[in-house]
């Protein structure tokens, strides 16, 4: 009864393996396998590995559950698994404390301490941490959430969330950062509600509460607060729309719209297009326009169209002279 027993269960993984195996290869290794009818779970111990097309799961201890119609759902690998995948050139590596792998969907989720590494060649270009982060193969779509930091090549960045758009080769078309989002390189700076970079039109917008800020040579920030800030890479355009606010040194500025072009070289801001009725104060003195232009260097300022020169508290002058507007 015992040998019939086993060779039931013998049969129904050959049969759950196949209903698999059929649409896509899988292939599952381990030292020991049991089937619990009860649990409908399939128990692997013991170096286990699964492979299914690219993605290899290896781990010590891992279940599989089966669905009434007798095939293969969840594997769930316990006990701080690791996960890879190998796209020409591109390898992506997942470690987390528990790894979920829907065999019928293709989407692998990792929770608990999770990293990514991407690897270019040798050299790791990528690198993501979060509570958590789900892959859905089929889309090539990676979401992280819950503390996520990235950090790629010279760029830092933090969200809650974060959702990672690839084509087949593993090339990133769409990177969103959402929610308390900040990107740090070297001596710039973002912040946002919503970062979205696309990789076709190599541009990056952010949505909601934008902060940019960079040093300038002379180690003064330029920063730029706005509703939304766009940088377009190809044209070589950087813009702020809604409530654009400017500060360096002791100018502030302000204007429904800014509109600025890097050097194309260094990529630095020098001159900065204000539009629409646009405000600038220095100190006491405070001009409005219709257009006013930003030089950081030499620092001046041009101010075109209905100009209106406003000096504040001038009779509190202590010394009754004028220092000059520059």
């Amino acid at each position: 009864m015992k040998k019939r027993k086993f060779l039931i269960i013998i049969s129904l993984l050959f049969l759950f393996l196949s209903a698999v195996t059929i649409g896509s290869d899988l292939i599952i290794e381990s030292k020991t396998q049991t089937y619990s009818e009860k649990d409908s779970l399939i128990k692997f111990l013991g170096d286990v590995k699964v492979r299914y097309d690219d993605i290899t799961i290896v781990g010590d201890r891992a279940d599989v559950s089966v669905t009434k119609d007798n095939k293969l759902d969840t594997a769930t690998f316990h006990d701080q698994p690791y996960a890879f995948q190998i796209q020409n050139n591109k390898k992506r590596e997942v470690k987390a404390n528990i790894m979920k792998f829907s065999l019928l969907n293709k989407i692998l989720r990792a929770e608990g301490n999770t990293q990514t590494i991407v690897t270019e060649g040798k050299t790791p270009i990528a690198i993501i941490n979060a509570n958590e982060q789900e892959y859905d193969t089929n889309s090539n779509i990676m979401t992280a959430r819950g503390t996520v930091s990235i950090k790629y090549r010279d760029m830092t960045a933090f969200s809650d969330t974060a959702k990672v758009k690839t084509d087949k080769n593993g090339n990133v078309q769409r990177l969103d950062l959402i929610g308390n989002a900040k990107i740090n390189q070297t001596k710039n700076h973002a912040a946002a509600d919503h970062f979205i970079y696309t990789a076709a039109t190599e541009e990056m917008v952010a949505i909601g509460n934008t902060m940019s800020s960079t040093v300038t040579d002379n180690g003064s920030e330029f920063k730029v607060t706005a509703r939304y800030q766009q940088y377009d890479k190809k044209n070589n355009v950087f813009m702020g729309s809604g409530n654009v606010q400017v500060y360096y040194q002791d100018y502030y500025a302000k204007s429904p719209k800014m509109t600025c072009y890097p050097d194309k070289v260094t990529k630095k801001i020098n001159e900065v297009f204000m539009t629409g009725r646009s405000m600038i104060r220095q100190n006491e003195k405070e001009i409005h326009a219709d257009k006013i232009k930003i030089i950081v260097d030499p620092k001046n300022f041009e101010a075109v169209g209905n100009v209106k020169t406003i000096i504040k508290d001038l009779g509190n002058s202590s010394d009754g002279k004028d220092g000059g507007f520059l």
